[in-house]
């Protein structure tokens, strides 16, 4: 029965964080009980995790030493598979695999004359697929490793990638950041020119910007081969292929290997949350049946997203998706995910038609499903026991409890998790309120409340904010004016002033009180003009909306160079400071009418005036640590596109006053519409 039922081995700590969760400890028993006996199953009949998570060397194609291929599929629904292409002149039959046991099916092809490689780099191949109905499909291997869209056809092709010489990394890979500073990133908008931007692209272009804009990780999204690109990468059609409409796999490895050798590390937005419907070039239907990777009928299909469900519990979607993680992180380098969908996984009803308002009886019972929830944990547990580097983040709405807690203690085992309410109140108090009806505790409130030993990724915006239908901050902000004053030739608006004053604020407070990493989505560090659109029917397939005009920030002549620099260097500040990797902030000071927010964290004090037209004169600031400080960053200097009325030589000295609860006390001068951070110079001594 101890077996069956294994102890929680440190559940006590997070019952001990969280007493509430007490109610529930049977659920995290129970959930706990399902991935050890799926980790036991493994070390029992798999050889242990290390070999069944690494099942991409043998499922697919692989060449023997001798020149021969070894094939191997799972397709439990199929009465026979043949393996077809380029190499038999597109004979369907003639190359037919041989049953295994649970559904796998196996093919030895010899070596040609003289040990010659039967398939040939780049040649064409489909496996076909005799239904027990007697139908015959032709299939992409779910293994493939390199598909393309061939000439004028509307599906991709499955091309056997195998180059003589192989793409070999020439950089170590960085040490795990203590505070990750995150530039979400699409390779096929990263250039201003209205196509699909490459990989080589990214590596010679964008990744010096990263690096001079003081980003230490990127977050690569829709790199996982998608037949639909305007679906953003969220409709996966092959998960072991690099997207080849960027370029071929090698040049995606050299972009992870140039970005290690900046000390920047690689992170891989992850879909294993869904997949697309396509089945002639996707997972659907692969062996025939409407089931095989999904769950039939309704329970297999996200009614919103139109896309299918994995099988968590099914053991073989297990070995693939586990050994997905793997391939990504071994095959090309990358240093851990962001899991998307997670709050779609947790629950059997996905999160549709469902608002969580924080009581903890949603989180437990009969709508979460615990098979996916193991699955989670599986991954986790397998990721940081043979990659402790790497990083995993959950992009998750619902605010699982536990979900950023090790799975030693019960819990889902990510490192981060989205603060993803933080963007949404941005966004509200824009679209809603006046400057003046802004509430400086709500704000606090929003940035801080997060669960105590759980850490967050902050954002004051997303790629989600800046798609079609949405706006992003700078476009809220500024709207319609950014097309015609954001010249500094033309005259600096009360629209544009506003905007680019609260631009800074906005991110600057959200980078420094809303957790312990910190996310940009790319180009909206300097207020990125519009929104973001794919090419597709509805616009005439057009790339104007699917670009980033990098180049608008290099121009001396417009002010988002201004926008620019001031998020270089809030992230340079935190890159020598470490507020992220520090406790949470001390927040003294959060006063409604003079819209004034004050806290410390990593020994510097954030001076936060929302008013939009109020000045204060010596205006006492609560402070623990007595010293000798002097302005480190100040979003009024011109060169961030402010009002110059600080003096940066001014020395700021504690008095030993209590104030707001704080044993010492300074006296400040804070301009209207400005974020102020003082720096304890005795400490930085």
């Amino acid at each position: 029965m101890a077996a069956l039922n294994p102890v929680v081995p440190e559940l006590h700590r997070l019952l001990e964080r969280d007493p509430q969760l007490a109610t529930f400890k049977q659920d995290f028993e129970r959930r706990y009980t399902v991935f050890h006996r799926i980790l036991k199953n493994v070390e029992d009949n798999e050889g242990g995790l290390d070999k069944f998570t690494r099942s991409y060397q043998t499922f697919g194609i692989h060449r023997f030493v001798d020149g021969g291929l070894y094939c191997k599929e799972w397709a439990p629904g199929a009465e026979a598979v043949f393996l077809t292409g380029d190499f038999n002149n597109w004979n369907p039959f003639s190359h037919p695999y041989k049953k295994m046991d649970f559904g796998k099916w196996e093919l030895f092809i010899p070596p040609g004359p003289d040990g010659v490689n039967p398939v040939s780099h780049g040649s064409k191949l489909k496996v076909v697929i005799r239904s027990r109905s007697g139908e015959i499909f032709y299939r992409i291997s779910p293994w493939a490793r390199y598909v393309a869209r061939v000439g004028t056809n509307v599906t991709y092709e499955w091309i056997h990638w195998e180059p003589p010489t192989p793409y070999k990394r020439k950089h170590p890979i960085p040490k795990r950041p203590k505070s990750l500073r995150i530039y979400e990133s699409h390779v096929g908008i990263a250039s201003p020119e209205g196509k699909v931007a490459s990989y080589k692209n990214f590596t010679h272009n964008v990744l010096p910007k990263v690096k001079d804009l003081g980003y230490n990780c990127i977050q690569l999204m829709a790199i996982m081969e998608h037949a639909y690109y305007a679906s953003f990468g969220y409709q996966v059609t092959s998960y072991f292929a690099a997207s080849s409409r960027y370029g071929p796999p090698d040049d995606l490895k050299e972009l992870i290997d140039v970005a290690h050798s900046m000390g920047i590390i690689v992170l891989l937005d992850v879909v294993h949350s869904h997949a697309s419907k396509n089945s002639e070039d996707g997972l659907n239907k692969f062996d025939g049946t409407d089931s095989a990777f999904f769950h039939s009928g309704p329970r297999g299909t996200h009614s919103l997203w139109d896309s299918r469900l994995f099988d968590y519990a099914n053991w073989e979607v297990l070995r693939f998706l586990l050994s997905n993680l793997r391939w990504w992180i071994e095959e090309y380098g990358f240093d851990g995910f962001r899991f998307d969908g997670v709050s779609s996984m947790l629950y059997h009803h996905h999160g549709i038609g469902v608002g969580f308002s924080g009581d903890y009886n949603e989180y437990f019972g009969m709508q979460v499903d615990e098979d996916a929830l193991a699955y989670l944990m599986m991954s986790n547990h397998m990721i940081h026991l043979l990659h402790p580097e790497c990083i995993t983040i959950a992009e998750d709405v619902s605010g699982m409890p536990a979900l950023a807690c090790p799975v030693m203690e019960g819990g889902g085992g990510f490192d981060y998790r989205l603060a993803m309410a933080i963007p949404d109140k941005w966004i509200r108090l824009l679209k809603e309120f006046k400057d003046e009806e802004w509430n400086m505790g709500d704000i606090v409130f929003t940035l801080t409340n997060r669960r105590h030993g759980e850490k967050y990724v902050t954002y004051a915006e997303s790629h989600d904010q800046a798609l079609v239908g949405d706006k992003t901050l700078a476009f809220w902000l500024m709207d319609a004016e950014m097309y015609t004053y954001m010249s500094i030739i033309s005259p600096l608006t009360p629209v544009i002033d506003r905007g680019i004053q609260l631009h800074k604020m906005i991110r600057l407070i959200t980078h420094a009180l809303g957790g312990e990493g910190y996310l940009n989505f790319m180009g909206n560090e300097f207020g990125h003009p519009e929104w973001l659109d794919f090419p597709r029917r509805g616009n005439n397939e057009s790339y104007h909306y699917a670009r980033r005009q990098f180049h608008l920030a290099n121009d001396q002549l417009l002010r988002y160079r201004f926008l620019n620099a001031f998020d270089r260097d809030m992230n340079k500040l935190e890159e020598r400071c470490g507020w992220l990797a520090s406790p949470q902030a001390y927040v003294s000071e959060k006063h409604e009418s003079n819209k004034v927010i004050a806290f410390e964290r990593a020994n510097l004090l954030f001076i936060f005036n929302f008013h939009p037209s109020q000045s204060f004169t010596d205006y006492r600031m609560g402070v623990q640590i007595p010293g000798k400080y002097k302005i480190a960053l100040d979003s009024d200097a011109p060169e961030y596109g402010g009002h110059n009325r600080l003096d940066h030589n001014t020395e700021f000295f504690t008095q030993e006053f209590s104030h707001n609860h704080r044993d010492n006390s300074v006296l400040v001068y804070i301009p209207s519409r400005v974020a102020i951070v003082l720096e304890n110079m005795d400490i930085a001594k």
